[in-house]
Order: C-alpha cells, then structure tokens, then sequence
C-alpha cells in the first residue's frame, strides 16, 4: 500500500462525526418537497464534507455501511450518489478499499475533451449543481437538423439547463439529443444528473468525439438574469456537436460560459 493511501485510510477514520453533525443539523435525508431525490441529497452532504473539513487528495471517506446508517437511507441511495460523484471526478473509488477524495484539476478543459462539462469541471472541494430550464421534446431548427442529422418531421428533445459551481451559475446550456438515439429521454429525471453519464448508464451510449466553436459575445438580458451577470458582460458563446461510437451525432449544444469566475484550458496536440 502506497504512503498516499495509508494517509487515506487515516484520514477518512475521522470523518464520521462530522458527517453525523451534518444529518443532525439537516434532520437527516427526507423527501421534503423540495424535488431533490434522497441520492442527490446525501450527494450534497459529501460535497459540504469535503469541503467543509478541507479534504486533502485521496483521502477516504466513510464506507457504504456507516453512510447508510448515518443518514437512515438505503445502500441503493448510497451507491447512487458515490457514482454520480466518481462520473464527476470529485472521488474515486478502489475494490475492496472504499471511496476516496479525487486529485485536484486546475483547469476547465471540458472544450478540448469528450467528457462534458460537468465531467471536466469539478474540481477536487468544488460542487457542481445543473437546474433544469427545459426538458421537453419539440421540432428541431435547421441548424440543429443539420448538426444532429435528423429529418425536418423528426422530434428532439431540448434541455435547457443553468450549471453551477458552489452555488455560483458558471454556464447556460441548451441542448438538444437526437430522439433515435435515446428514445424516452425526455421523461427521464436530469436534475443534478451527469448528462453524458446518463446516456451511458441508461442507453450505453459513449462519446467518441465532439466539435466545438467559440466566439466572443456579450450576455443578453435573458442570459445574464440566469447567470448573475450584467447585461452586455463579456461571455464565451460556445457551439458544439458530439458523436457516439457509431459517428452517428447524438448531443448539439449552444452555451454561454461566463469569463469573470473561471477559465478555459485547451491541450493542442
């Protein structure tokens, strides 16, 4: 076992009782209304543990057994939202030995990979958290037809969503994802979801390749309501299309990045 992993496995003994700090000061996961399932919520509450005890690199966190006892939910929750935080890069997980505190990522490098945004953003004691604009199916543009290849009386599904990083909205997105590709995905739940995680686990779907563009924009009104900005600030506007193993393009978006809380990386090779 590496020194690296001895000091995971010592620091995530300590965990527990701040971990029971949090149930108790929350009174616990519970379905209150607020349309967060259980696994989102205690997805949360690692995320507040990890940052509120500043976590260093691969430290372990508490095991599958004592989440569930601490916040009275079920293995199933459990598991759930360990995934959601692996596929987001916050933790990694070891067979056998337990979840761990992911390394750090200095950069948001999400334009020069096929990950998402999500995927590439969160970096190690940062949250990201996606509010759902729009999920509904409607007929496609003639821009986005011709990106995502569909047919004129063919229906996608747009999602609109705002993504945030530790409460602050950092980027607007409007997607649309080709409807013969993963038929029902307007029905499916995509608050705080991982989109490219979901078109994998439920329709096996792997990105193989993206094309982006950007240019310089200036926020409307409407944009800059959603993402906390002045009307007219500067913003990166980003158009991209995604393809699958198949080279069949299942994902087309348009975006607004606000420039004054972060910025983009890019590996050319």
């Amino acid at each position: 076992m590496s020194e690296g992993h001895r000091r995971a496995r010592r620091a995530g003994t300590n965990l527990v009782p701040p971990l029971k700090a949090l149930a108790d000061r929350d009174n616990g996961l519970r379905d209150n209304g607020s349309g967060l399932p259980l696994w989102s919520q205690l997805k949360s509450a690692l995320l507040t543990l990890i940052v509120t005890e500043k976590l260093p690199e691969n430290a372990r966190l508490p095991s599958e057994s004592e989440l569930c006892e601490i916040f009275g939910v079920s293995r199933t929750v459990v598991r759930e939202a360990l995934n959601q935080l692996v596929s987001e890069r916050v933790i990694y997980k070891l067979q056998g030995k337990g979840a761990f505190v992911a390394p750090k990522r200095d950069d948001h490098g999400f334009l020069g990979s096929n990950i998402g945004f999500s995927g590439e953003l969160h970096h190690t004691n940062h949250s990201v958290s996606r509010a759902i604009l729009r999920q509904e199916l409607v007929k496609p543009d003639e821009r986005v037809r011709q990106m995502l290849g569909v047919g004129a009386h063919e229906s996608v599904v747009a999602l609109d969503r705002v993504l945030s990083v530790d409460g602050m909205p950092r980027i607007l997105v409007y997607t649309f994802i080709n409807l013969r590709l993963a038929p029902g995905f307007e029905q499916v739940p995509m608050q705080n979801r991982s989109l490219y995680d979901t078109l994998s686990r439920r329709y096996g779907i792997a990105m193989k390749r993206a094309e982006r563009w950007l240019e310089a924009a200036s926020a409307t009104p409407e944009q800059a309501e959603l993402l906390g900005i002045p009307a007219g600030a500067p913003v990166i506007a980003i158009e991209s299309v995604t393809y699958m193993q198949t080279d069949e393009a299942v994902e087309y978006y348009t975006a607004v990045y606000r420039t004054d809380q972060a910025r983009l990386h890019f590996i050319v090779k």
